[in-house]
């Protein structure tokens, strides 16, 4: 169906949004994209791309703007909360053959996107009806418009309205823990991804270039703390490794509830939802923006082979639902260690934790 004159319409400008309407625009559709919010720069944090999102980003012929940014990961070193080491995960061997690890402000791969994506955002459109049709979608928005569509996207993120109108899930469910995210200047020299293990919370610096680091921390439980700041000090505190000076050079800190999204099916009629509004999971494995890529790489390549947009739907998701799952079941084995004591988790690190680390992206080395 490349080219054809379908109407689609993508409901959400973040990565899962403005990637798809790449990814469509390259197979020779003229998708509409429309964004609740208005076009504000986004929070300044950072974002850990693994291999397969270098891979997706290649595919969608947006690795040139986005090689200049940020810094290549080439290791990860799991540490003790002392600081002492545990393990190390060779990225470049992890992921050789498919992509570089790469760290960067999240706002810049936003801007890549939103540049590759062509066309304007149509931004403080908020949907506020979705009827499905034989063969259309009928979509009503807040401001009294309305149009109809061959296809909905909803790529709206895990509180996705799309997946409400439509019938297709509720809310997301709490994942069970906090995490707290910022970007730090001018802290100590970190040339690793760099994770310390604490018990029930851990602490990642990544470096992003330019004298920058990301840094992200979480523990367990679902109770939003009054002063983000003062509650990082209190449970990171005693921490060693590079932990006691990023915590002086904190300023601004992001905290927010991690959440789950998990449905019996991801369209209904013509409508389709992609990226965390149908598979959100806690960001342990760092892959929610891998996967909304790839996302929009299989969708748009089921769409251009597909006879029909049913047909291109039903490829879409069975190619798709095998790698959303292994994240999310990857996801809460890796989370279900936090509850293991460090005197039994940190021997067993020590001796195969590089093994144990890297066999979590097993399956997404391999062909999307």
């Amino acid at each position: 169906m490349g080219g054809s004159p379908l109407r689609i319409l993508v409901v959400g400008a973040g990565i899962a949004g403005l990637a798809v309407a790449r990814a469509l625009r390259l197979a020779g559709f003229r998708p509409d994209v429309t964004e609740r919010l208005p076009p504000t720069e986004h929070t300044d944090t950072g974002l850990y791309l693994p291999g397969n999102a270098a891979r997706a980003m290649r595919r969608l012929d947006l690795d040139g703007p986005l090689r200049p940014l940020g810094q290549v990961v080439h290791r990860q070193r799991f540490l003790d909360a002392a600081g002492a080491p545990l393990c190390e995960v060779d990225l470049d061997a992890l992921w050789a053959g498919v992509g570089e690890c790469r760290a960067l402000p999240r706002a810049e791969l936003h801007r890549v996107l939103l540049t590759g994506a062509g066309g304007a955002v149509r931004h403080g459109a908020e949907v506020s009806t979705v009827e499905p049709l034989p063969g259309r979608v009928a979509v009503g928005f807040t401001d009294g418009t309305c149009g109809e569509y061959d296809l909905v996207v909803g790529a709206d993120g895990p509180r996705s309205a799309v997946r409400t109108l439509a019938a297709l899930g509720g809310p997301p469910r709490p994942a069970g823990q906090v995490v707290y995210r910022a970007v730090v200047r001018g802290g100590p020299r970190v040339g690793d991804w760099t994770a310390l293990l604490g018990q029930r919370a851990g602490f990642l610096v990544v470096p992003l270039g330019a004298g920058r680091l990301y840094c992200y921390a979480d523990e367990a439980g679902t109770d939003l703390p009054a002063d983000p700041l003062a509650r990082l000090h209190e449970l990171f505190g005693d921490y060693g490794g590079p932990v006691p000076e990023v915590l002086a050079a904190l300023e601004t800190v992001h905290v927010e509830r991690t959440e789950e999204v998990e449905l019996g099916r991801w369209f209904h009629g013509r409508v389709l939802l992609v990226g965390d509004a149908a598979h959100a999971t806690a960001p342990t494995l760092s892959q929610g923006a891998a996967m909304a890529l790839e996302d929009a790489v299989v969708l748009a390549e089921s769409l251009h082979a597909a006879g029909s947009v049913d047909a291109a739907l039903i490829a879409y998701e069975s190619r798709r639902r095998p790698r959303t799952r292994w994240v999310r079941d990857r996801t809460r084995d890796r989370n279900r260690t936090r509850d293991v004591p460090p005197a039994l988790r940190d021997p067993l690190l020590r001796g195969r934790g590089g093994r144990i680390f890297g066999e979590h992206y097993r399956l997404l080395t391999g062909p999307l």
